[in-house]
């Protein structure tokens, strides 16, 4: 009995094949009755619109490796081996927009992005490879140590034997999602499966409806008794059926009427709650609705606020998680204290040019920015060292409060 209870319970479910392990999305029933999947999800346009967003602002991004100087401060790490592979090229076979676009697809889609370190006869990090996610396993041995296990195809390796490699935790860059252990996170289309099971099931039923929908649409009305009727019925649905058909000119014979029929209130009800799904499956993902095109409630005035928003509340964290993932699994213990990676989001934050050269100019003049620093993010040739464009500037108009009148030789205050 244990046997068949364990082949035939309920697999539609989140579940785990042992503490630590990674999760488990087989066939992704829903109350809708349309099955959902990673794969599948993305076919809705809403999912595949706040992945591709998401995807391609964290691979758009710069990424640079900086170094902490001894003097106080950071500078880029332009000759660390890492650097190269972070920024311009992690394998010899994709870019790093292409690599962290992927990674960033997994993330979304399973909740983990998996990549294997390959490293030379010094430890170095030499290539980052992309692993699927729904392949991957990770578990612990029998003494509790983490390992993961990966599940390769013949695809993958055509040359290699044996279908499982077991991966120690250094040879695995792991960003995790949200979950509930700390060690693999848990998809987010699996966790809204329902709701976007019902998106799939709205969007099918409209297209069934202007698929079947006759137009003109109405009752076919005769007074005497037709001897084939689904002759009749075909006859009208190929001559007005469908999108390409319509406002075609009927022609009725033999006293035949036509009644036209409006839409009913649950088909108008539709259209709501196929708008409805939208937003529900961008609150899933935290993109704001203008992003996926629904600019109802989006105007001149709160537009700009929006997209910063969505910088700071729905991409930082997945930086985070990516900038403290790459600082746990690719250095090594020496050189954690001494280096760390960062996306640069200034370009995201940055507002329009006029508000851009009102701020830089009150940082030039209180001496917290020089015209180099403002070159520099606008992305111009520095201004030469023996020019000024190194120099730091302070507006000469302002003086302590104490020393009012002191420049006419006045007694300052107090005294």
């Amino acid at each position: 009995m244990g046997i068949f209870s364990s082949i035939f319970r309920s697999r539609a479910s989140p579940q785990d094949r042992t503490s630590g392990s990674a999760y488990s999305f087989y066939f992704g029933s829903t109350t809708s009755g349309k099955a959902v999947t990673e794969r599948s999800a993305m076919q809705m346009t809403a999912v595949y619109s706040c992945v591709r967003i998401l995807a391609e602002a964290v691979a758009g991004l710069p990424l640079h490796l900086y170094r902490y100087k001894d003097s106080g401060g950071k500078e880029k790490a332009i000759d660390h081996p890492l650097y190269l592979l972070l920024h311009d090229e992690p394998n010899p076979e994709m870019s790093s927009f292409v690599f962290r676009e992927t990674l960033m697809t997994h993330l979304l889609l399973w909740g983990n992005a998996y990549a294997q370190i390959i490293r030379n006869g010094k430890g170095e990090v030499v290539a980052l490879y992309p692993l699927m996610p729904n392949k991957m396993t990770v578990d612990r041995d029998a003494n509790g140590q983490l390992y993961y296990q990966y599940t390769r195809s013949n695809e993958e390796a055509p040359t290699m034997k044996g279908t499982t490699v077991n991966l120690h935790p250094s040879d695995v860059l792991h960003i995790p999602g949200l979950g509930f252990d700390g060690l693999v996170g848990y998809s987010p289309i699996a966790m809204a499966k329902n709701a976007i099971g019902m998106a799939i099931a709205c969007e099918e039923y409209g297209a069934k409806f202007f698929a079947n929908g006759a137009a003109p649409g109405g009752v076919l009305e005769h007074p005497g008794t037709i001897k084939d009727p689904e002759r009749v019925r075909q006859s009208w649905q190929s001559t007005f059926g469908g999108s390409g058909n319509a406002n075609k000119i009927a022609v009725l014979e033999e006293g035949m009427k036509y009644t036209p029929i409006g839409i009913s209130p649950e088909q108008a009800q539709f259209l709501e709650t196929r708008k409805f799904q939208i937003n529900e499956i961008a609150r899933i993902f935290r993109v704001p609705p203008h992003m996926v095109g629904d600019l109802e409630k989006s105007s001149f005035s709160n537009i700009e606020q929006q997209s910063l928003e969505f910088v700071k509340y729905t991409l930082e964290p997945w930086l985070v998680r990516w900038e403290q993932s790459i600082h746990r699994s690719l250095f090594s213990p020496q050189e954690k204290p001494q280096y760390f990676a960062r996306f640069n989001v200034d370009g995201l934050l940055r507002g329009d040019y006029a508000s851009r050269m009102q701020g830089y100019a009150v940082g030039i003049q209180n001496g917290f920015m020089s015209p180099n620093n403002v070159r520099e993010l606008e992305g111009l040739e520095p201004i030469p060292a023996d020019q000024g464009g190194d120099l730091y500037f302070v507006n000469g108009n302002m003086v302590k409060l104490k020393d009012i009148g002191a420049a006419y030789g006045a007694p300052a205050i107090g005294e």
